[in-house]
């Protein structure tokens, strides 16, 4: 009875490290990791043990038995990882970790992000004795994408915030909420009151399509629309046209999937979630009938991954078309476009739909005031001499009507007020995470947004392993004497009384949260007063 990982896998390898017969690859280290989709299970040496399954954050690993109908393709994709990728060559893999001797004094550390790269570094580091961590961020509400980011209806990649629990619980660990860096302090103020500064601050923006009507309302990022319906305070009281029978989504990435699902999601189905009270009373409303995800280049090159075009695919209630199948490419070419084509293929349902649309790039918006049609072109695949393959317009022009356009084509990082950046990457340019020593970055703003959330622990792991270096070399400058920067933030407790106002509205509603989104509300729950939530 062999184990699987499912979708909800967030590569973070804690399930390697737990399984006694190294049947869970690929593995820090070998080739693939931080790069494949998720990880997988060997079928063939498993043996039944369920240890990964108590090392998992987000319930990824399941016994087939176990398996709902949409889960069992999972069974056949952990396999076939293993036929294309033989790993009967590679030794069993135990870990030992690094053993330091740390100078014996205290080291206080900086985290500017509380987000999933931010709270990993927090932990490697406070593994260390003697070490305090203090994790700023400028939201009331700590956690970044994990909180804000990954979509309602995937509650179970939301369970990794119960790890975040567990890592705020360590002795040596605070929070500053509500604090921003650049405003309420300075890069200098961090380095005069810590030994090091860690910055994990995310990809807080999008990147641009630079087409004709782009900011006509109605046009929005769909990086902006999922903090919508997230609850996110930046953009919980957010508009968005959901009155015509279309929606077009620029993009087919799994940001782009998230969106189209909750779009045509059954808003009863949503109301067991933790979506925004504002965003449900919006879809419950909503005229949108059909979701179109655009791809300028084909079936091959879609960002999205397997496991989400699983889950995708499993939809009941949901029809799931395929439009621009490239007349040379077979079918089997790849595990994503062998489903695409039984996607293709698929008998027709009735209800909402989402149509999968590639060899298509937008050229302009159109509309009086606000978006009515999206003009469009058809494509055609070209490779370069590199071996880049490049998608050019044919002319065939087409026009979609539609009330929204959500561009969902990469997230991108702001500059740091004191840090180098690097305009091209939208990072900042370190060394194994080094900036200069005492000042380091770990994330998104180091490696651009690539990965998953558990990539980020491995990312945190080498930088935080080059602070201990310069710790152990002497290079960390000492605090100014008595320098403590304390402009009025949120502590680790003012946070728990937050999330414990948020779980007791949705244990009365059948619900995990009901989400404060405004300012008012979140200081109001953090100093124990009753909230009016809704």
């Amino acid at each position: 009875m062999p184990y699987a990982v499912t979708r909800s896998c967030c590569a973070d390898a804690s399930c390697v490290l737990a399984c006694p017969v190294n049947c869970i690859h690929p593995a820090p280290g070998e080739p693939g990791f931080g790069t494949t989709e998720m990880l997988y299970v060997d079928p063939r040496t498993c043996v039944d043990c369920g240890a990964c399954t108590t090392a998992c954050p987000v319930d990824a690993l399941k016994p087939h038995t176990a398996l709902s109908e949409a889960e069992l393709p999972f069974l056949e994709l952990n396999a076939t990882y293993y036929k294309e990728n033989p790993h009967a060559d590679r030794a069993p893999m135990y870990v030992v970790p690094r053993q330091r001797t740390l100078p014996a004094v205290e080291l206080k550390i900086a985290v500017v992000g509380a987000g999933p790269a931010g709270l990993f570094a927090a932990d490697e580091l406070l593994r260390h004795p003697g070490i305090s961590v203090t994790v700023h961020d400028r939201l009331l509400t700590p956690y970044g994408l994990a909180r804000a980011g990954v979509a309602p209806d995937h509650q179970d990649t939301k369970q990794v915030t119960d790890l975040f629990r567990t890592i705020e619980s360590q002795p040596g660990f605070s929070y500053r909420l509500g604090v921003e860096v650049g405003t309420d302090l300075t890069h200098g103020d961090l380095l005069r009151e810590y030994h090091a500064v860690i910055y994990a601050v995310g990809a807080a923006t999008d990147k641009r399509l630079g087409i004709e009507g782009e900011d006509l309302p109605g046009s929005a990022s769909a990086t902006d629309f999922v903090a919508w319906y997230n609850g996110h305070p930046d953009h919980a009281h957010d508009i968005h046209n959901l009155d015509a029978e279309r929606a077009v989504v620029v993009g087919n990435g799994n940001v782009a999937l998230d969106v189209a699902r909750i779009l045509t999601a059954d808003p009863d189905t949503l109301a067991r979630t933790d979506i925004s009270d504002r965003a449900l009373a919006a879809l419950r409303d909503s005229k949108i009938q059909e979701v179109v995800l655009l791809g300028r280049r084909g079936p091959v090159q879609a960002a999205f991954t397997v496991p989400e075009l699983l889950a995708l695919s499993s939809l009941k209630d949901v029809n799931v078309s395929v439009e621009g199948w490239p007349d040379d490419l077979a079918p089997e070419t790849t595990e994503k476009t062998r489903l695409l084509w039984e996607l293709a293929n698929r008998a027709p349902i009735e209800g909402r739909g989402i149509v999968l649309r590639f060899l298509t790039s937008p050229v302009r918006i159109t509309g009086e005031g606000s978006v009515q049609a999206l003009e469009v072109d058809t494509t055609t695949l070209h490779t370069e001499e590199n071996g880049t393959i490049r998608a050019r317009p044919t002319g065939d022009t087409q026009t979609l009507e539609t009330s929204l356009v959500l561009r969902s084509v990469g997230y991108r990082s702001r500059p740091v007020p004191g840090l180098p950046f690097d305009e091209v990457t939208a990072t900042v340019p370190h060394e194994a995470g080094r900036v200069e020593p005492g000042v380091y970055v770990a994330g998104w703003i180091k490696r651009g947004p690539t990965g998953f959330i558990g990539t980020n622990k491995t990312c945190a792991h080498e930088t935080v392993e080059s602070l201990l270096d310069d710790f152990t070399a002497g290079r960390l400058a000492q605090p100014a004497p008595g320098t403590t920067m304390a402009p009025p933030a949120l502590g680790l407790e003012a946070w728990q009384e937050i999330d414990r106002e948020e779980r007791a509205a949705g244990e009365a509603q059948g619900r995990p949260r009901v989400k404060l989104t405004d300012t008012e509300s979140l200081r109001r729950a953090a100093t124990g007063a009753p909230v009016v939530t809704g």
